[in-house]
């Protein structure tokens, strides 16, 4: 027994030995896998929706009331929904992953550690939010959540990636105060892009399931109003890129480009969807590339700070020259 045990003391000791002190290509990719799968679960749900598949497995948290897989006799619906559903423990799998990674740097990136227990903490949440839409037979106000939250998340595995790359954020910003205010505007019209967008998808044909409730709006009518937001944060997103490009700011300035390019997929997106009656496909792209729209987005807005490293090394080169001088 004693034996035993230290075989498993020492087995902990060396798996502890070998998670990461300092980033490296390990957690890089854990943060790259965190916000990509973030996003195709949303694409996953959207098939689910667009099949007609939200009742296919008719309640939660079992998939049946007597099995928490999907039977044979429940067809393709069951398993594109079950398959949803599995999609959720590769989420926890990636998120214990990413916690582990960052773990033996909570003194050095706290940082870090804060984003992927936020991270962790948003795939229960979403797994319980996903059963209330079942047992509220697909209420489009509870689906309307569940994406919101899922952009949420992308959001935040966004900021996650960038703060692998870029180090921790310091409180200086390193654009003009205006530019940053033309830079929030911006990101307040893709929320609330996204958010009417929910509305207009929650009062259209895709309910998820034949007997599904939808809100009862307008859906014509709301197809035009989700446009008017979609078209000011596309100029605001122009005159963003002009801004950065003539006062030299290079890497808002590549953002700004990433997420014109985002909208601009978006805009003809949206509009071919709405002339050819809503075809799946591009109903499914439409709502994968809302994730991409709000991660670009989030990327703007972390452009607009310096790092800590980074304002350490210009503290360092503005006292050089005083050291020189005396």
């Amino acid at each position: 027994m004693n034996r035993l045990w230290q075989n498993l003391v020492g087995s902990v000791r060396a798996a502890r030995a070998w998670l990461p002190t300092t980033v490296d290509r390990r957690v890089r990719f854990i943060a790259w896998a965190s916000l990509v799968s973030q996003t195709l679960i949303v694409g996953t749900g959207g098939a689910v929706r667009l099949t007609g598949s939200g009742l296919g497995c008719p309640t939660w948290p079992r998939c049946t009331a007597d099995s928490f897989v999907a039977t044979p006799e429940m067809g393709i619906h069951g398993i594109v929904e079950f398959g949803n559903r599995l999609l959720t423990f590769v989420l926890v799998i990636i998120a214990i992953a990413a916690f582990a990674f960052v773990v033996r740097m909570r003194r050095e990136r706290p940082e870090l550690l804060r984003l992927s227990v936020a991270l962790g903490l948003g795939i229960p949440a979403q797994a319980i939010i996903g059963g209330i839409t079942v047992l509220t037979n697909l209420d489009p106000w509870i689906v309307g959540l569940h994406f919101v939250v899922s952009t949420a998340l992308v959001a935040l595995a966004t900021v996650f990636v960038f703060r692998v790359y870029r180090g921790p954020a310091s409180r200086s910003l390193a654009v003009p105060a205006p530019v940053r205010m033309l830079g929030l505007a911006t990101a307040v019209g893709a929320w609330v892009t996204v958010l009417v967008g929910i509305v207009v998808t929650g009062s259209g044909p895709h309910a998820g399931d034949g007997g599904a409730a939808r809100n009862g709006l307008d859906s014509e009518l709301l197809q035009h109003v989700h446009s008017w937001p979609a078209y000011i944060t596309a100029g605001l997103s122009l005159a963003l890129l002009v801004v950065a490009a003539r006062l030299g700011l290079a890497r808002v300035q590549r953002a700004a480009v990433g997420l014109l390019l985002v909208e601009g997929a978006q805009i003809v997106i949206g509009v071919a969807q709405a002339r050819l009656g809503l075809p799946e496909i591009l109903v499914g792209a439409h709502m994968v590339l809302a994730c991409v729209l709000i991660a670009a987005v989030t990327r703007v807005l972390l452009e607009m700070r310096t790092t800590r490293d980074e304002d350490a090394a210009l503290t360092a080169a503005t006292a050089e020259p005083e050291l020189v001088a005396r």
